[in-house]
């Protein structure tokens, strides 16, 4: 049988994506949840992530903040399964399951405090992220180059340098210091470090993007992407062809925000 053959619309694309960004993290969980972060002392003095520990109090916020992001994580492991398969679906689904465990792990062992801090700072360039899809969609061409721009510096300032000197500092050395190391502290540190490597992965592939948008003029289509399908492809199609069909190079169909990976079109 020859490739499947999928009709869709761009408002389609559209309507996931934005979808996407209220349901999500970044604009619906943390866009409250920062302000109430913002009044507690550990955002502001990273030892306080440890005193008293772990005689904590957990409370009604951080306990529902917990409780969506882990549902939130927990469904992008069973729609990866159903949505378009990339070259990195063995480090993605990596990812979910440390990043499932880790915040059950923390949530266990009392570590809510730092792991607030963690999920805010991984959080926070996704809806930038989903915003250049939209544009994309939207053939909004150099609105999506300037968001992804956005994404990129956020995305590469947060995790490669706010999170290693902000967060790691403080589960490797101020929590040792008040603290002192335990069984746990091993696994849960060690669990971060492997998240760090996953942002260096990521890291890569984002820069490797823009050295490409920088030769073109624009953001190149997702390097993660097994289907060839791209916004100078569109623009090379006879004018007598429907604009709003797309082939598939393995046989799945939806209209997922994966099914076409235009110019800009990336996942954390």
């Amino acid at each position: 049988m020859g490739p499947a053959t999928v009709s869709f619309h761009p408002h389609e694309i559209f309507l996931y994506c934005s979808t996407n960004m209220v349901q999500g993290p970044p604009d619906s969980i943390d866009s409250s949840f920062p302000l109430v972060l913002e009044t507690t002392p550990w955002l502001w003095n990273t030892k306080h992530c440890w005193y008293n520990y772990p005689y904590q109090p957990l409370t009604a916020d951080l306990h529902y903040y917990y409780i969506l992001e882990l549902s939130f994580y927990w469904s992008l492991m069973f729609s990866q399964f159903t949505d378009i398969k990339r070259k990195d679906f063995g480090i993605m689904f990596l990812h979910h399951l440390v990043s499932i465990f880790l915040i059950t792990f923390s949530y266990v062992n009392n570590m809510a405090r730092v792991g607030t801090l963690v999920l805010c700072l991984h959080d926070s360039a996704d809806g930038l992220l989903e915003a250049a899809k939209m544009a994309n969609y939207a053939k909004f061409q150099k609105i999506c180059d300037l968001l992804f721009v956005m994404f990129a510096v956020v995305f590469i300032t947060t995790r490669l340098g706010i999170f290693p000197l902000w967060v790691l500092n403080t589960t490797l050395f101020e929590s040792w210091e008040i603290v002192g190391p335990y069984p746990s502290w091993w696994v849960f540190n060690l669990l971060l470090l492997l998240i760090q490597g996953l942002n260096c992965f990521w890291s890569y592939l984002i820069v490797k993007i823009a050295c490409k948008a920088i030769s073109k003029g624009k953001v190149s289509k997702d390097d993660r992407s097994d289907i060839e399908s791209s916004s100078d492809e569109e623009d090379s199609e006879h004018p007598g062809k429907n604009a709003h069909t797309a082939t598939t190079t393995n046989g799945t169909s939806g209209t997922n925000g994966y099914l076409l990976t235009g110019p800009c079109s990336m996942d954390d």
